[in-house]
C-alpha cells in the first residue's frame, strides 16, 4: 500500500514505539513461525482395522542408508518410540510380525522462498493550534496584563499506510515416510498390501535432519494407523511432551 504523505515528511517510526513493535513482531512471526514451534505437514492413509496389526519389524526403505549406521539406528529408535505410543511393539521374531514398517527419512535440496511482509509508514502531523489566555506584560505597578496568544500543540505521528518488503529465504524440506505392509511374501511380483502409511514433512531454514527428526516423528504419533483424509498442518512445540517422549526412547 502506498503512503499518501509528502515524501519529505514520511518516515518509518522508531522500532521501539509500541504500535510498530507489535506489527513488526507479527511480521517476524509470519516469516519464522512462533518461536519454539515447528510446522509439520501430515498426510496419512490406513485400511479398516489397521489397529489390529500391533507387532512389527522395521526395515529401511532407502537402499542408500546403511541399517547398521548410528544415524539410522537413532532414527529407528525414534520411530519405535512413536509406535509404542500407539500400543504397537517390535516382534521378537521379525518373521512373525504382523506388519513390516518401511522407514525412509532425509532432507530435500535447498529451495528459495520469497515472502512478503508489511511495515507501517508514519507521517509527522503538526499539532493543533488554539488560543490561550496568558500574561503578556505588567503595568507600572507590577500587575499582570493578560492577553491571548496562539499556541501550537506538539507534533504527533500517525500511520499513513504500509510498505511491503520481500524477504528471500533458503529453506530445506525434512521428510519422514513410514509405510506399514502385511508381513507376507509378495504375490505375482506385487508387494504385500499396505496397511497404513504416513508422510510427514517440515520446511525451514535448518538443514539439520538429526535435530528436526524427533520433532517430525513426534508429530506423527496421533496419526499412526489413522486416515487424515488429506494433508493436515500441525504446529508442535519443540520442547513439548510428545517430543520429550520421543527423545527419551523406550
Amino acid at each position: 500500500m502506498k503512503s499518501t504523505c509528502m515524501p519529505a515528511r514520511c518516515l518509518c517510526a522508531p522500532a521501539g514505539s509500541p504500535p510498530v513493535r507489535a506489527l513488526l513482531t507479527a511480521g517476524v512471526l509470519f516469516l519464522a513461525g512462533c518461536a519454539g514451534t515447528t510446522e509439520v505437514k501430515i498426510d496419512s492413509l490406513s485400511k479398516p482395522k489397521a489397529e489390529e496389526a500391533i507387532s512389527y519389524s522395521i526395515r529401511s526403505a532407502n537402499p542408500l542408508v546403511a541399517e547398521d549406521s548410528l544415524r539410522y539406528k537413532e532414527a529407528v529408535g525414534f520411530v519405535k518410540t512413536a509406535l509404542s505410543g500407539k500400543g504397537l511393539y517390535e516382534a521378537p521374531d521379525a518373521q512373525k510380525a504382523d506388519i513390516v514398517v518401511n522407514l525412509d527419512y532425509g532432507i530435500g535440496p535447498a529451495q528459495l522462498r520469497h515472502e512478503t511482509y508489511s511495515e507501517p509508514v508514519y507521517i509527522t502531523v503538526p499539532g493543533a493550534q488554539h488560543m490561550e489566555m496568558t500574561i503578556i506584560g505588567r503595568d507600572k505597578n507590577g500587575n499582570p496584563i493578560y492577553g491571548t496568544v496562539t499556541v501550537q500543540d506538539p507534533p504527533k505521528e500517525e500511520m499513513a499506510g504500509f510498505q511491503d518488503h520481500v524477504v528471500t529465504r533458503i529453506v530445506y524440506e525434512k521428510y519422514l515416510h513410514l509405510t506399514a505392509r502385511d508381513n507376507k511374501p509378495a504375490e505375482e511380483g506385487r508387494p504385500p498390501s499396505e496397511i497404513w502409511t504416513i508422510d510427514a514433512t517440515s520446511e525451514g531454514e535448518s538443514h539439520d535432519v538429526r535435530k528436526n527428526l524427533p520433532i517430525i516423528v513426534a508429530a506423527t504419533i496421533d496419526y499412526i494407523g489413522k486416515d487424515t483424509h488429506g494433508q493436515k498442518t500441525i504446529h508442535i512445540k519443540d520442547t513439548g511432551p510428545d517430543v520429550a517422549f520421543i527423545k527419551k526412547g523406550i
